[in-house]
């Protein structure tokens, strides 16, 4: 009788863990909150300068996009679903969301960019040496005298929308596999991704851009 109920207590425990694990992780508003909530800290190239690139407005995350730098999360992150949507208010520019990245805090960190720049949102890039593969026929890599080693994967379809309009992205860090969707339609997937958690960016590179309903999910 002990026996077998050490066995049914046994199974009883593995299908609540079963079953935990199954639950579907909350999703979480890094904008709520902010900038007092504490999620999130800025850097700057030029801290003197920086008061005012980055404001929240009813939900909207309004960056001017100079000094260069980025908002980070202050909480490291390894595998998520991070669902954003960004537009260009005025004049396309450039911008991206790094993800994964390490220390130090630098103009760029070693971190893996999901590109937003105009005409080529969707796009990969490896900075620092951050290191990630892809299909050779979109893959190339550079020595760069201040940004180290450089890994681009190209998006295989374009799917960004005019300025003006909001796009949606969907970034997910499953691994050593991270996959871009934009707008609903799968552009770019890297495999051979680093897969040390780090902060989350976005980021400031001289343009005005917009962000808002930024979630995150976590993955095991």
């Amino acid at each position: 009788m002990n026996r077998i109920h050490s066995v049914t207590l046994a199974l009883a425990t593995l299908s609540a863990a079963w079953l935990a694990a199954a639950e579907p992780a909350e999703e979480i508003d890094l904008l709520a909150g902010a900038p007092a909530s504490g999620v999130w800290k800025s850097f700057s190239e030029n801290p003197a300068e920086a008061a005012g690139v980055w404001r929240v407005e009813d939900g909207v995350l309004h960056c001017q996009g100079s000094p260069k730098g980025y908002w980070y999360t202050t909480e490291n992150y390894g595998n998520f679903i991070l669902k954003l949507e960004w537009r260009w208010p005025a004049e396309p520019g450039n911008g991206g969301v790094l993800i994964r990245t390490s220390p130090p805090h630098q103009i760029w960190p070693k971190s893996l960019e999901a590109q937003i720049n105009a005409g080529q949102a969707g796009d990969f890039w490896g900075l620092g040496g951050y290191r990630l593969t892809g299909p050779e026929e979109r893959l190339k890599t550079a020595d760069h005298p201040q940004f180290g080693k450089l890994t681009n994967l190209k998006r295989a379809v374009a799917a960004e929308r005019p300025a003006g309009q909001w796009n949606q992205y969907e970034i997910r860090a499953e691994g050593d596999t991270v996959t871009l969707i934009i707008n609903g339609q799968e552009v770019n997937r890297a495999t051979g991704c680093e897969t040390a958690p780090g902060a989350i960016c976005l980021t400031a590179e001289g343009n005005p851009i917009e962000y808002r309903n930024v979630r995150l999910t976590r993955l095991p």
